[in-house]
């Protein structure tokens, strides 16, 4: 196969990565406290004709060299933890974190995932748990008599009782800091799993050490910009069609060249 199709065949399969990145994006525009993706693309190896500063003749040396490229390719994807808006929604158990942090959920198989969906419920037994029915890390129980719920800033959760119980303070929601957020792994449903790379969790109170602090009745929207994504769609085609077109010319030449020589 001639070097600049291949070449151009690695073009058309960095950028199809990409528009798949671009739409998973697009896709997920409503998805509460979703963080877009980013592709990140890396030039292959080079062909080595002539090395530069090697020697031209006896008295020069090459200024430049020879080298051939070989292509691209994705060399990753990356989560772009920018803050997304605060929409209201007057929910007394919808919480929105303003600044860093995750909520710490409990799988079924007893491992921790993280999210910064905020948007809890109450289980049958008045736990707080996910729209999944993951019960948040450490573990909150609203008391059956409560009348109202209110969440502090800092995490500390107070129900008022009826029948003139008065207020009582229930429990305090903790958040969960990593050194390198990129390095987390999204696993789905808004969650995200410890990675090596994501450092261990630093766990506090909200507020401190960093983290952010907590918004009672609202949500952190998605993080995703539709008109910047549309911009780097038409990028994305663009820069296809013209890989696609770098081999059908260069399948001309070889054309010219099968029939003329």
């Amino acid at each position: 196969m001639d070097a600049s199709m291949w070449v151009a065949k690695t073009g058309l399969t960095a950028q199809s990565t990409r528009m798949s990145v671009i739409a998973n994006n697009l896709a997920n525009v409503g998805t509460t406290a979703f963080k877009k993706d980013r592709a990140q693309f890396e030039d292959l190896l080079y062909q080595r004709i002539v090395q530069a500063g090697s020697q031209a003749d006896i008295n020069s040396q090459t200024p430049t060299g020879l080298m051939l490229g070989t292509g691209t390719r994705v060399l990753a994807t990356e989560k772009i933890h920018r803050q997304g808006n605060m929409i209201s929604t007057e929910n007394s158990l919808d919480i929105a974190i303003a600044g860093d942090g995750f909520f710490a959920i409990q799988n079924t198989d007893g491992t921790q995932s993280y999210t910064r969906d905020g948007a809890f419920k109450l289980s049958d037994q008045g736990a707080l748990v996910t729209a999944s029915g993951q019960p948040l890390i450490p573990a909150i129980t609203i008391p059956q008599d409560a009348q109202s719920i209110t969440i502090g800033r800092d995490g500390t959760i107070s129900v008022e009782l009826s029948g003139g119980g008065g207020s009582v303070q229930v429990g305090q929601i903790q958040l969960n800091r990593f050194v390198n957020n990129a390095g987390l792994m999204p696993t789905g449903r808004n969650l995200y799993s410890q990675t090596n790379s994501s450092g261990q969790p630093i766990v506090s109170v909200p507020g401190e050490q960093g983290t952010g602090i907590l918004m009672q009745g609202s949500l952190e929207a998605s993080n995703v910009n539709v008109v910047e994504e549309m911009v780097n769609m038409i990028e994305t085609q663009r820069a296809y069609e013209i890989n696609s077109k770098a081999i059908a010319a260069a399948d001309g030449m070889l054309r010219f060249l099968n029939n003329n020589l």
